[in-house]
């Protein structure tokens, strides 16, 4: 890859990215921490859990490729949530009792987690180089998983959880 190819992925990726955080904001505009849990049935997520999720995801995977603390411990967001889960849960595997017990007091905690989890993925994208895009994370896959491959698939996890947590705040009759 050429140094002007990577200032393209750099800005492609830095503006998916920010497309998530500014997106969070917008979906917490206006909801209180009862519409944080409310659910259209009973194995739903709720907006919370969503959002929370799409966090603590990017937030895993980004930290590993950055070789960093999760900003989950690092910045005690896990304190402050003082969520009903392991330390290192993120919802992967969580079945619908599991975040059924999902509870946030006030949408600013996610918001504000959000925002660092976006700082953290800001440092590492900034920080790539060239040579960084095609390290292999993961090769027990048939193409092995590489630092590129890893982030896109964070990048769109995020926008389809997002994008979930929109429609769930649209039938609440707040979107």
């Amino acid at each position: 890859m050429t140094a002007a190819a990577t200032d393209l992925v750099r800005a492609v990726l830095l503006d998916g990215f920010q497309r998530i955080e500014e997106g969070v904001g917008e979906v917490l505009g206006g909801l209180d921490a009862e519409d944080l849990r409310w659910r259209p049935g009973i194995d739903a997520n709720p907006v919370g859990w969503l959002l929370w999720h799409l966090s603590r995801q990017q937030d895993a995977q980004l930290a590993q490729i950055a070789g960093e603390e999760e900003v989950w411990r690092a910045g005690g967001w896990q304190e402050r949530f003082d969520l009903p889960y392991a330390p290192d849960a993120h919802g992967y595997g969580q079945d619908p009792g599991d975040v059924g017990r999902f509870e946030v007091p006030d949408p600013a905690l996610l918001e504000g987690y959000a925002a660092a989890v976006h700082e953290l993925t800001r440092r590492l994208v900034h920080g790539l180089g060239e040579e960084d895009y095609g390290r292999v994370l993961d090769d027990s896959w048939d193409p092995p998983v590489t630092v590129a491959v890893r982030i896109y698939s964070v990048l769109e996890d995020a926008a389809k959880h997002l994008g979930q947590a929109e429609y769930v705040k649209g039938l609440l009759g707040r979107g």
